[in-house]
């Protein structure tokens, strides 16, 4: 079986959206060049790191980050990546909203989880049989899953940039953690940084 991992872009201060969020902006009062620009402008240089975002056999995520709705699901809504997801594999989403599965482009299927966040875990553990499962964010779901132990190693990848606003900051309500840095690199855009449980 293999580990679970999770990816965040995050501000200097810990911000990876804000409480806003909505279709034309959703990182609320961060926008997408600012938390993503280093892999969406600047690709190339920062290849290893996107490539293992993506790696993982199975994903789980949340709500938001699938979609900006708070109530049942607009079926008309894909998710925020278009037809053909970067995933390529089967993404468990927590919710409080049943849907049905969602198949796309390129072999991401989107599975809608209401049981919780250990039901979607040992879901997308199943899914991934011997691959890493990855925990793709946002921040609440991340928390959620730091507080109850579940990451084995977190990959931060960290803008230089303070939002200085209201929003879920990484570590909010997770309460002492020890990790062991296993590597970083850094660019003018991100910093990239890698724990271990």
């Amino acid at each position: 079986m293999g580990i679970v991992t999770c990816d965040l872009a995050v501000t200097l201060d810990g911000l990876s959206a804000t409480a806003d969020q909505s279709l034309e902006r959703p990182f609320g009062a961060l926008d997408a060049e600012t938390l993503h620009g280093w892999h969406l402008e600047h690709a190339a240089e920062h290849r290893a790191e996107s490539d293992a975002i993506t790696a993982a056999g199975a994903f789980v995520m949340g709500r938001n980050m699938f979609d900006p709705g708070r109530g049942p699901f607009d079926l008309s809504w894909k998710g925020w990546w278009g037809p053909e997801p970067p995933y390529r594999a089967p993404v468990f989403v927590l919710t409080h909203h049943e849907r049905e599965p969602l198949e796309m482009a390129g072999g991401t299927t989107f599975h809608f989880v209401t049981d919780g966040p250990e039901a979607a875990l040992a879901r997308a553990r199943e899914a991934a049989g011997e691959r890493d499962v990855a925990v793709a964010g946002g921040a609440t779901t991340v928390n959620e899953y730091l507080a109850a132990g579940q990451i084995d190693e977190l990959r931060l990848h960290v803008v230089p940039h303070v939002a200085g606003v209201p929003g879920v900051r990484l570590f909010d309500g997770v309460g002492p953690v020890g990790w062991t840095a296993v590597s970083g690199r850094w660019t003018p855009e991100v910093t990239h940084l890698v724990y271990r449980r």
